[in-house]
C-alpha cells in the first residue's frame, strides 16, 4: 500500500486517509519503512504458525498489526503517550489562589504589598526580593526546608494603586512565574484580597535539581505564606 496517493488530477501528493487521520505524526520515513517490513514479517509468521503455536502466533499478529499501523499511519501511540507524559511533567504549573479578609484599610494593605521587599518578611519560600526600580526586581526563592534555590528577574506589568498589582518573570528567566493581587473594600472598612501566584519550572527541568518546584510541600508552603500576610499586617508579627 502506497503511503501517498494522488489528490486530484493535478497530481498533488496526499497522505492516505489513515495517515491523515493520525493525531500525531511522530515516525520518520525510515522508521515507517522498517515498521512496515517488520510488521509484514511478523504478521506472515503469525498466520503461518497459528495452528502449531497459537499463543505465540497471537502475539506476533498483534505486534505485526501494531507495526503495520505505525508504518502506514506515521503515528506511534506509545511514543506519543510517553512524549505527552514527559511534556506534562516539564510544563506542569503550580497555581495558587487565596482569598483573605484583612482588618486594615485597603490603601495600607496595598502599600505594604506594593513594596516588594516586604514580601520575604512573611513569605518563607522567598529568600529575598530586591527592587531594582519601580517596576523591576530580583527574586530569590528557596525550596522546602531551604533545599534548593532559584533566582529570576521580575517586572510589574500592571499597577492600579490601591486596587491591583500584577507581575511576571522577565523574558528569558530560568523560571516562568506570575502573580496578581486585587484589593477591595469590605463593608466594615477592611480589605478583601484575592491572590493568584503561579510557578512553572523551565522546560527540561528533569535532572536540574528543580523538581522541588513541583513538590506538594512547596505548594503548601506558598499557600501558608499568603495566609501569614493577614496576621503580619494586622499584628505585625510572624506566625508559625
Amino acid at each position: 500500500m502506497n503511503t501517498y496517493q494522488s489528490l486530484n488530477g493535478h497530481g498533488e501528493p496526499r497522505a492516505t486517509p489513515l495517515y491523515e487521520s493520525s493525531n500525531v505524526l511522530n515516525v520518520s520515513k525510515q522508521g515507517r519503512i522498517a515498521s512496515i517490513v517488520s510488521g509484514a514479517l511478523l504478521t506472515t509468521s503469525g498466520i503461518n504458525n497459528v495452528t502449531r503455536h497459537p499463543i505465540r502466533s497471537l502475539f506476533r499478529l498483534v505486534a505485526g498489526g501494531y507495526l503495520l499501523y505505525r508504518g502506514i499511519s506515521g503515528n506511534c501511540p506509545l511514543s506519543a503517550y510517553a512524549g505527552r507524559k514527559l511534556a506534562e511533567r516539564h510544563t506542569r504549573t503550580i497555581n495558587i489562589r487565596q482569598q483573605l479578609i484583612i482588618d486594615k484599610p485597603r490603601t495600607e494593605v496595598y502599600n505594604f504589598w506594593r513594596l516588594l521587599s516586604n514580601l520575604p518578611l512573611f513569605m518563607r519560600h522567598l529568600a529575598a526580593v530586591t527592587e531594582i526600580d519601580s517596576y523591576h526586581s530580583h527574586w530569590v526563592a528557596k525550596g522546602p526546608a531551604g533545599v534548593g534555590t532559584i533566582e529570576w528577574e521580575a517586572e510589574i506589568i500592571k499597577d492600579e494603586p490601591g486596587s491591583l498589582i500584577g507581575w511576571r518573570s522577565a523574558p528569558g528567566s530560568d523560571i516562568v512565574t506570575a502573580g496578581k493581587v486585587t484589593f477591595e473594600d469590605t463593608v466594615n472598612g477592611g480589605t478583601q484580597m484575592n491572590v493568584i501566584i503561579a510557578y512553572r519550572p523551565p522546560a527540561g527541568y528533569v535532572g536540574t535539581g528543580l523538581a522541588w518546584l513541583l513538590n506538594s510541600t512547596f505548594e503548601r508552603m506558598v499557600e501558608k505564606d499568603i495566609q501569614r500576610f493577614r496576621h503580619f499586617v494586622e499584628i505585625g508579627e510572624m506566625t508559625a
